[in-house]
């Protein structure tokens, strides 16, 4: 008698990427602009490899809720990407030597001022 196979059907959810950028200490501090970098997002936002700049069309959504930005897809999106935008925005508005972005968790980043505890030890001497 033959063997019978057992046939499943595998249904492929195409499920999006949501991440959120915490500037909340930054801004509050009101050193950087959570508006300014929501515009820069979304002029200098691809959502593929070949798309023009700032295009975002229905595949992505960036909004802003106080001083935390969301970026929302519909497809895969690299959560190194973010951290590439963000990096180059730091680095245009002169605050890159004083802010860094950290990975809070799977779906956040964080910015963060640097660590200058070896100037203030000097300061006390």
């Amino acid at each position: 008698m033959p063997a019978i196979k057992k046939t499943t059907k595998k249904t492929v959810v195409a499920t999006g990427s949501r991440f959120v950028i915490d500037a909340t200490l930054p801004v509050d501090d009101q050193i950087l602009d959570a508006a300014a970098f929501e515009r820069y997002l979304n002029e200098h936002f691809k959502t593929t490899k070949g798309a023009k700049a700032g295009v975002l069309g229905e595949v992505a959504t960036i909004q802003r809720d106080g001083a935390k930005i969301t970026v929302t897809s519909k497809s895969t999106l690299a959560k190194r990407y973010i951290k590439y935008l963000t990096k180059r925005f730091l680095k245009k508005s002169q605050l890159r030597d004083y802010l860094r972005i950290i990975s809070a968790d799977k779906k956040t980043y964080q910015l963060r001022y640097f660590n200058i505890e070896g100037a203030e030890e000097e300061d006390q001497e």
